[in-house]
């Protein structure tokens, strides 16, 4: 492989399936090097088979963002490899159902491991070469990181927190010559909702007094993402946009339906809004 490269360089996280993956594809079709990690590689068939159908390239590589030397090696290998690295997608993470009195706190600490530090491990170990780039750092997070949702505490906080660290980053990132941006979707139909590898039947008998709750919950949220759910493909196009706009927006909503939904918190000072609307989902 050549040790440097004229053509800019993405590394993105989470590219198996769903957002990652289209995001991938959409990159490579822009022209950009796209290095698709992703942190088992034997899951990397569907990745290839689009890549192929699209008539493009990708670099597809192991990274898993919560091993430090794996993020170490991976970004090292892409400066070996290319000379440069011009963009970062943060877009692996993990779902999580669950609530207060029956998480336990290592449940609450794994999924920040993934959500949050994860992110983080990549976007420190990226930086002195993006900051050297004049580069992009994008961060897949989700409504959940503006607006709380029931049952959904831990993921909350964890995209919460990146949000917080990212928007706080902003302008000392800028100041550097690096521009910041998180990116919002809604429902997306994709393997995320499977992923998170529950039983849902056993896990609102389990539930307990917050079973009413949760059913009421689970039957809300499945029929958003039967009737309401974007395609990867079309959150990729903000992806993209993220990644290719002269002057990037901080925070970009991938749908009508999520700038509405964000925009009720953004402007809800008192919070009497959103929980106006979200405690309408566990009644």
């Amino acid at each position: 492989m050549s040790s440097a490269s004229s053509s800019k360089v993405v590394l993105i996280t989470g590219t198996s399936s769903g957002i990652g993956l289209a995001a991938a594809v959409a990159s490579a079709q822009a022209g950009w090097r796209t290095v698709a990690t992703l942190r088992d590689t034997g899951r990397a068939d569907a990745l290839r088979k689009a890549a192929a159908e699209a008539g493009v390239e990708l670099d597809i590589r192991q990274l898993d963002v919560v091993d430090e030397a794996s993020v170490t090696a991976a970004v090292d290998g892409v400066i070996a490899d290319y000379g440069r690295l011009d963009a970062v997608i943060n877009n692996a993470g993990a779902g999580h159902l669950g609530t207060l009195e029956n998480d336990s706190v290592a449940d609450v600490r794994d999924v920040m491991e993934v959500n949050f530090f994860g992110v983080l491990n990549l976007s420190k170990a990226a930086f002195p070469h993006l900051r050297s780039a004049g580069g992009r750092l994008i961060t897949v997070t989700s409504v959940g990181g503006v607006v709380g949702q029931p049952f959904n505490e831990a993921y909350c906080a964890a995209k919460f927190a990146v949000e917080g660290y990212m928007e706080s980053l902003a302008p000392v990132a800028a100041s550097v010559g690096v521009a910041v941006s998180v990116v919002e979707p809604g429902a997306v139909a994709t393997e995320f909702v499977n992923n998170i590898g529950l039983d849902l039947e056993a896990e609102i008998a389990d539930a307990g007094p917050y079973a009413p709750a949760l059913d009421a919950y689970v039957n809300r949220t499945v029929a958003q993402f039967l009737n309401a759910a974007q395609t990867p493909a079309q959150v990729a196009e903000t992806v993209l946009e993220a990644l290719t706009a002269d002057r990037p927006a901080f925070r970009l909503q991938t749908s009508d339906w999520a700038r509405g939904f964000t925009g009720t918190k953004l402007a809800d000072l008192d919070g009497s809004a959103v929980l106006g609307v979200t405690s309408g989902w566990v009644a």
